[in-house]
């Protein structure tokens, strides 16, 4: 697949229709408001996330349908984690991809509920993943971890002290908050396909290298569009970080050379697929897409 816009929109598109596909079929046509909550919060997004599952999955020969049980796992961990984020005692956002936050078009009760269900429904359907079981014990355990107090969770923990904290953090505390809070679930997405094919180490450690870069650019490319970007583009408020003072890449850097750093981690992250050849031109040119992205 050639790497223009065109195509790796494409791939963003048929992946994430994939895995809504699979959680609506999971939901098995309940249309409760938690349920209906849960299908709320997963629509409209950009479906990075299962696009690196599905794509890294295709370099070993797995096909899209196989692998799309993962991808759909990792969609529902996300939305769960956005809809708990914008909640009043969390980062406190009413809008979202758009549209009103979880908690506003329902409740915050209704919004807790929907985001427990969808992290629940994210290890079922990793148990629906076709492949060999040691394989998926695998895939069980690094979401959990991606997930937990190691990963997004200690992120986010570490994201809400900062800001009552004395002092700012520092650029390599914010790499290491940011590496849990954003870059886990992403760093887990992009080595899931491997995981799956049971593939040889160096092409595990390939995809990962790939992955935490992957998750530091499109930090850092969120910092930048929370500075200039358009909230009607963005499908969400913008400006929130500096006028709650917080340290940012931007902050600490300045905006280009945050894109600068951006552009480098990119440059590293395709460069860590070379021994794939051509096959990883889509999840290179997403890479790029990450950094030039409007929302």
């Amino acid at each position: 697949m050639a790497d223009g816009p065109a195509d790796h929109r494409a791939a963003l598109a048929l992946d994430a229709e994939l895995a809504r596909a699979c959680i609506e079929s999971a939901l098995n046509g309940q249309t409760d408001p938690v349920a209906d909550a849960m299908r709320y919060a997963v629509a409209g997004g950009k479906g990075l996330r299962a696009v690196l599952v599905m794509e890294g999955a295709l370099l070993f020969g797995i096909d899209r349908a196989l692998s799309a049980p993962a991808a759909a796992a990792i969609e529902a961990v996300h939305a769960y984690s956005l809809v708990h984020d914008d909640l009043p005692s969390m980062d406190d956002d009413d809008l979202r991809r758009g549209k009103p936050a979880v908690h506003r078009e329902w409740d915050e009760a209704t919004a807790v509920l929907a985001g427990d269900a969808l992290q629940a429904l994210a290890f079922e359907l990793l148990c629906d993943t076709v492949c060999p079981d040691a394989a998926r014990l695998v895939l069980v355990r690094g979401l959990a971890r991606a997930a937990g107090v190691d990963g997004m969770v200690g992120g986010q923990a570490q994201d809400i002290a900062a800001e009552s904290a004395a002092m700012p953090l520092t650029l390599d505390e914010i790499t290491r908050l940011q590496a849990g809070k954003t870059g886990a679930l992403i760093c887990w997405a992009a080595t899931a396909g491997a995981v799956i094919a049971q593939a040889p180490p160096s092409r595990v450690r390939a995809l990962q290298t790939y992955g935490e870069c992957l998750g530091l650019a499109f930090q850092i490319a969120d910092d930048i569009l929370d500075v200039e970007g358009d909230a009607a583009l963005t499908g969400k408020a913008v400006g929130k970080d500096a006028a709650a003072g917080k340290a940012t890449f931007v902050s600490l850097l300045g905006l280009d050379p945050a894109r600068a750093r951006a552009a480098h981690l990119v440059d590293t992250a395709c460069d860590a697929l070379s021994l794939f050849g051509e096959e990883a031109c889509t999840l290179q040119a997403l890479a790029r897409f990450v950094i030039s992205r409007q929302n």
